[in-house]
């Protein structure tokens, strides 16, 4: 079930057996020469879409804009400021329990954003922490990657290559999902460079293409199809354990 494309009465209806909402989030930044500015937010939204197929599950819509200031050397790139970034999921947290969420898991497909989503999280709880109260929901993070078994099966993928930004794994997942989008490219060198992340000007020297460490020309729409299913059964998973941890009294 989407969020988005159902109707309020649903959603109470929905409320009625779960407490649980998923909610994929991610960054619209560059990813190379061929990796499309979308792919760290279109991962989680294709892994929650598919688990959502077999599952009974609820999938918010998807909060596609993160931090990538690092990312703004290159056209198309769009970022949120820290704190823009956490008043966001403060307001969208408070919507959802406002309505009698209880679980909200937030599926990630952008490391950059990790930092400031857990910083989120500890200002939401803080409400409740300095008021003596419980806070009565819970939040949990979760990395598309570090789902169960997604990381050995891409590592199995990928055993070079792979590296950290444009990976191949996650070209892999939107080729799978947009097949009339895939791109193609002569990288030179093949595997990208690797060091540090800093500030925009010193990303794009570093790393002229957009890439880090990776080689794209790896992926394949199969081995997309692959990483997806396993990942949207994790996520099935994942969610049922999370929706049946006690909240404090």
């Amino acid at each position: 079930m989407q969020l988005h494309l159902s109707t309020w009465a649903e959603i109470e209806g929905f409320l009625k057996r779960s407490r649980t909402i998923v909610i994929p989030i991610g960054s619209n930044e560059q990813h190379g020469p061929t990796g499309l500015l979308g792919t760290d937010w279109l991962c989680p939204q294709i892994i929650a879409c598919e688990a959502e197929k077999t599952a009974d599950i609820l999938v918010g819509p998807t909060f596609n804009i993160g931090m990538a200031q690092h990312h703004l050397g290159f056209a198309g790139t769009i970022s949120l400021r820290p704190s823009t970034f956490i008043a966001a999921i403060t307001d969208w947290t408070n919507s959802l329990v406002r309505h009698g969420f209880e679980k909200i898991l937030f599926l990630n497909g952008h490391g950059g954003n990790v930092a400031s989503i857990e910083a989120a999280f500890s200002e939401i709880y803080a409400s409740a922490s300095f008021a003596g109260r419980p806070a009565g929901f819970a939040l949990k993070l979760s990395n598309w990657w570090d789902l169960e078994g997604v990381g050995e099966l891409a590592r199995d993928q990928f055993p070079t290559g792979h590296g950290s930004h444009a990976t191949p794994s996650e070209i892999a997942i939107t080729q799978w999902a947009f097949p009339d989008a895939i791109k193609s490219a002569d990288y030179a060198p093949r595997i990208a460079p690797t060091g540090p992340i800093r500030d925009a000007l010193d990303f794009r020297a570093r790393y002229p293409d957009g890439r880090i460490g990776s080689d794209p020309g790896l992926a394949t729409p199969e081995k997309g199809r692959a990483l997806v299913e396993l990942a949207a059964l994790s996520l099935a998973r994942e969610l049922d354990a999370f929706g049946r941890e006690p909240l404090p009294a």
